[in-house]
């Protein structure tokens, strides 16, 4: 057995520019446990001098860290993953504090978030360059890989940990160095607790900085900065858009990679295994309280299994236990804040108000909301057509499997989704159909794995993470041509 370390110690100050301190802001931020609403942590603020510090030091140190062997910054991939095996209780008990996550999501989150880093050691081995032909004499034509330099990650707070490794990680990875904004709610496992990880695992002080403060003081301001070359936000569509307007309109122009929102939908074709299918809606929808982008959103039932599939849902939700997300049997726990309980509690009236037959509900106790499902919900309705990003969820009925289709590509957004049939090629045919960057057969939109493309159509983000697709994302082309012999000019 690994013997345990002692936990982290002040995580109330900031890695900036190669020094752990407090931000310089005059105010603080209370990091609260959305469970019981206990005070976790007091952070003073950064403000705009602590983020132009953050960005210089990291550019500062970043040709040094990029001419490192691919062997050595694979090391400290390697060895922070070991952390991770090391502190797993730890980083899985900030996890549940900090974000209101279930024991089962924080695993879940714990092991996504070490296997980026696992994937991310083999990425320096990855790159590669090419020779292409040239039709001048004498001329070599070649094409280098290198890091962009910079890169700002912005990051949410329902997937803190996994979210912010999912960029930070292949970033430093490939050369790169990296300034994280996390959220204001989850800033030690948006920011902190990895910063210390990467430390402990040898990553060279200044390479990754973590400027926890607020978006009205610093959040633009971290886009439009000079140094950062490429911009890696998560989150929703009103604040991407935004990010994107600045990033590409701006006095510096960056590269970008946005992943904002969703509305999963869930088909349920005629043929499909009842049972599957339900207990696949029950996880999809439910797993961090309906709180993660890739969630269903909308389930859509085929008509002959409509009755069968509702009846079996309801009753299958109505069992899901709630409350302390630290008890190991616990499924759902609270939502963020109440700020994002009040949204959902006004999205509950709306559905009713539209005309939505709830059909399992309850009063939240705290932030804890029980699940919410509604029947005879129609495609023109709030809760199919807007994102909820909470436990609710609507049954759409399909009148065929071409009706299925056109409300599952009835919206403005394309992230993930979902189909269920008993004839796989058929699935994949239907699959291929659906408007959005990922499609799951016979499982739940809320699937990621770390060599595979996640990204979204529509207004669900551009660019895509993981894997190769990371190095594309984090490095850029340059084309150096070398004239053998004198060349023949016209003129």
């Amino acid at each position: 057995m690994t013997p345990s370390r002692p936990a982290y110690q002040n995580l109330h100050l900031q890695p900036l520019a190669g020094q752990w301190r407090a931000g310089s802001a005059e105010r603080s931020l209370t990091v609260t446990d959305p469970f019981n609403q206990q005070a976790l942590l007091l952070i003073p603020l950064a403000n705009r001098d602590d983020l132009d510090a953050a960005y210089r030091g990291a550019r500062q140190v970043q040709a040094e860290w990029a001419v490192q062997a691919p062997a050595a910054r694979s090391q400290v991939m390697l060895a922070a993953a070991r952390i991770f095996d090391e502190r797993r209780e730890e980083i899985i008990d900030w996890i549940i504090r900090e974000s209101g996550s279930t024991r089962i999501k924080a695993q879940i989150e714990w092991g996504a978030a070490r296997a980026i880093i696992l994937e991310s050691a083999s990425l320096p081995s990855r790159v590669h360059g090419r020779i292409v032909a040239s039709n001048i004499p004498g001329k070599e034509s070649r094409v280098y890989r290198k890091p962009l330099g910079v890169i700002g990650v912005i990051s949410p707070w329902n997937f803190p940990l996994h979210l912010t490794a999912r960029s930070l990680a292949p970033a430093l990875a490939l050369g790169n160095t990296v300034v994280v904004k996390p959220a204001s709610d989850t800033p030690v496992t948006g920011g902190l607790l990895l910063a210390r990880i990467f430390e402990e695992a040898g990553l060279p002080a200044g390479a990754l900085n973590v400027v926890v403060g607020a978006g009205a003081e610093i959040g633009d301001a971290f886009v439009e900065h000079p140094v950062p070359a490429f911009i890696s936000f998560t989150g929703s569509t009103q604040v991407g858009r935004n990010i994107g307007r600045i990033a590409s309109g701006g006095e510096h122009l960056k590269h970008l990679a946005l992943e904002l929102g969703g509305n999963s939908p869930f088909v349920v074709l005629a043929d499909a295994d009842l049972e599957q299918a339900v207990n696949a809606a029950v996880v999809g929808k439910f797993l961090h309280q309906g709180q993660i982008c890739m969630a269903v959103n909308r389930i859509i039932v085929e008509q002959p299994l409509l009755a069968a599939f509702t009846e079996r849902f309801v009753e299958r939700v109505k069992a899901l236990p709630c409350g302390d997300p630290s008890l190991p049997g616990t499924v759902i726990g609270p939502v963020i804040n109440e700020r994002q309980l009040a949204g959902l509690q006004d999205k509950i009236a709306t559905a009713q108000a539209e005309g939505a037959q709830l059909l399992t509900g309850g009063l939240a106790q705290g932030n804890v909301l029980p699940p919410h499902v509604f029947g005879n919900v129609t495609a023109d309705m709030d809760i199919a057509h807007e994102e909820i990003f909470g436990p609710l969820v609507g049954i759409q009925a399909a009148r065929d499997a071409e009706h299925a289709l056109e409300l599952a590509n009835r919206s403005e957004y394309g992230l993930s989704s979902a189909v269920f049939t008993a004839s796989l090629e058929r699935g994949v045919q239907f699959a291929q159909r659906i408007q959005a960057g990922m499609t799951h057969i016979n499982d739940i939109p809320v699937n990621d794995e770390p060599n595979a493309p996640f990204g979204g159509e529509k207004n669900s983000g551009l660019g895509r993470f993981n894997g190769d697709w990371a190095i594309e994302e984090f490095t850029t082309d340059h084309w150096i041509t070398v004239q053998h012999r004198p060349r023949a000019y016209p003129f």
